[in-house]
């Protein structure tokens, strides 16, 4: 469904330029943004592999293995319907750690194997299930601790804080999970007094 909305804003944009008779600067739009894509890229690389690298020594160390072991209370109460010892909690949890220090990509695919797993918990039905709401209301709101990848774009303009976001965003998406927890609970609730769990 993304793709097609992607191309049809293409097609539409393409449509009216040419109606206007401005598709040079279209073209020169679309060069231009192509030229800055791969320069951020390569801007990001060298941060996100400093990122990478510390998320990897504090894996190493254990330290993510502690903090999964903290939350761990804490995403059973989130999602009772998961064994503890299951597979799909494991994903779930790493997934939540790597959006902790604001690592989106690889949390990611964390979150598509968690998926996987609460697929075959739920039976392989088609309908997501109360876990797989869940998990994707907090993957989409996560509390961050450190916004690496919004630091490493500040800092490949020159920004002259760019840590300087971190307390505003710890607030915002405490907020974000806070109440992405309550609409689904409201929800969910809201279901099951309806009758149609």
């Amino acid at each position: 469904m993304i793709n097609k909305i992607w191309v049809a804003m293409l097609v539409i944009g393409i449509v009216f330029a040419a109606f206007n008779g401005t598709m040079a600067e279209v073209n020169e739009a679309i060069f231009a943004g192509a030229k800055d894509a791969v320069a951020i890229c390569i801007g990001l690389i060298s941060i996100l592999v400093f990122w990478l690298g510390l998320m990897r020594i504090a894996q190493v160390a254990g330290m993510l293995r502690g903090l999964a072991k903290i939350m761990k209370p804490i995403a059973t109460k989130l999602f009772p319907e998961v064994p503890p010892n299951h597979p799909a909690m494991g994903y779930i949890l790493s997934n939540m750690t790597a959006n902790l220090f604001g690592l989106g990509n690889a949390a990611t695919p964390m979150g598509i194997k968690a998926m996987e797993q609460l697929k075959e918990l739920n039976g392989g039905a088609d309908s997501a299930s109360r876990s797989m709401i869940t998990l994707l209301a907090i993957n989409t709101a996560s509390i961050t601790l450190i916004p690496t990848t919004v630091i490493s774009i500040r800092m490949s303009y020159g920004s002259v804080s760019p840590t300087e976001i971190v307390g505003t965003t710890l607030l915002a998406t405490t907020c974000s999970t806070l109440g992405a927890i309550l609409i689904d609970r409201y929800f969910y609730y809201r279901r099951v007094r309806g009758g149609r769990v």
